[in-house]
């Protein structure tokens, strides 16, 4: 996967199960021409946001789901790793945007933790809240703050997404955690750009992939 961070090393992965197939998060080929053609260095949150809302656009033109996120370093803007909501291109409920695009940093970074002394600070910039799946991956990622643009509400208005219930305060808990380092949350960047991409893709009768049995169409 290209990144542009020659800093970053990755480690190779354990051999193959004989038995039971590999569980890969795999980027589509079409992410690397995304990434060249905005650049590695966002220098505002509007930017970081643009960018990911952009990768969900792409990513339902291309059959995967409305969703987009990437991590990037906080101070300098730099992308680490993008991701897209790949469940039902890969068959796999865990493949939501913010977890692949952690998962992806994560091996960019060859560290399960990307709050590491040996690593800049980094945010996770996604174009909807994380779901109740993605705050437990956000909880356990390292990452120091999380940036949002539409919100739980607005997914499961907007598509019909059962997004799951998340812990009262759910904000709070996340800027105040010891001992663990707080993750700061800022909310509602370029809220109605990312609505759209919501708003669009039930208009358009894009599968609905809740876990009902009987997956709905838009």
């Amino acid at each position: 996967m290209h990144s542009g961070h020659g800093a970053y090393q990755d480690k190779a992965g354990p051999k193959e199960n004989a038995v039971y197939p590999p569980v890969t998060l795999q980027l589509p080929d079409w992410i690397v021409e995304e990434v060249d053609s905005a650049g590695a260095v966002f220098d505002s949150l509007e930017a970081r946001m643009a960018f990911v809302i952009r990768l969900a656009r792409r990513n339902v033109a291309e059959g995967g789901g409305p969703f987009g996120a990437a991590v990037f370093e906080i101070e300098s803007g730099r992308l680490v790793a993008p991701g897209v909501n790949l469940v039902v291109p890969l068959s796999c409920s865990l493949a939501h945007a913010e977890a692949v695009a952690i998962a992806v940093a994560q091996r960019v970074c060859a560290s399960y933790d990307l709050g590491a002394s040996h690593l800049p600070p980094m945010e996770l910039v996604t174009s909807a809240q994380p779901c109740i799946q993605c705050y437990g991956n956000l909880w356990w990622s390292g990452l120091r703050r999380v940036v949002i643009g539409a919100t739980k509400d607005d997914v499961e208005e907007l598509t019909g997404f059962a997004e799951g219930p998340l812990p009262d305060n759910w904000a709070a808990r996340l800027t105040h955690r010891p001992p663990l380092r707080p993750i700061v949350v800022v909310r509602d960047v370029l809220r109605a750009q990312a609505r759209e991409v919501l708003h669009n893709y039930r208009e358009a009768g894009n599968l609905i992939y809740n876990p009902t049995g009987d997956p709905e169409r838009g």
